[in-house]
């Protein structure tokens, strides 16, 4: 299901440089924490992950200013590089991932085909935020390309 190439450069990478990653989803709902999962000796490197999908949750375990996020639907580089560098302190892990966006067109925010934003953290500092955007009209088929991006630019990032 995931790409087992890419997630194995992470892993080598992390158990050599004995750094931990973790993970704060919002779009993909939990399919980036599943992916890193997969990996031989995830344990010892994978700290974990959450999955905030609104407002409230992003504000309470994330630390996203509310007031930006509201007006943007906590969809924009800002709010995904607040999850990425907080998701660092969250679960004490030197890098974060994260990634927010939207799955489906949603026409009551003007979202004609589905995009987002996604960010890395190192020790809480933000080193990347990067737009996709994809033309896949089926939510679990966005999902998944999206999770096979952000394992790619990640595995590219720390090699």
């Amino acid at each position: 299901m995931y790409d087992l190439k890419e997630i194995a450069v992470i892993k080598d990478y992390m158990l050599k440089s004995n750094q931990t990653v973790a993970v704060a989803e919002s779009v993909t709902a939990g399919h980036i924490q599943a992916a890193l999962s997969q990996a031989e000796f995830a344990l010892q490197f994978f700290q974990g992950g959450i999955t905030a999908y609104n407002l409230a949750q992003k504000y309470k375990h994330l630390q996203v200013e509310p007031i930006h996020a509201q007006q943007c639907n906590c969809v924009s580089e800002k709010v995904v590089m607040e999850m990425a560098d907080n998701v660092c302190t969250l679960f004490k892990s030197d890098w974060g991932i994260a990634i927010t966006g939207y799955a489906t067109p949603t026409p009551e925010f003007s979202v004609e085909e589905p995009f987002a934003f996604f960010s890395f953290s190192f020790r809480g500092k933000n080193l990347e935020v990067k737009r996709i955007h994809t033309s896949i009209n089926n939510s679990w088929e966005v999902q998944r390309f999206f999770t096979e991006e952000v394992i790619k630019e990640f595995a590219s990032l720390i090699v």
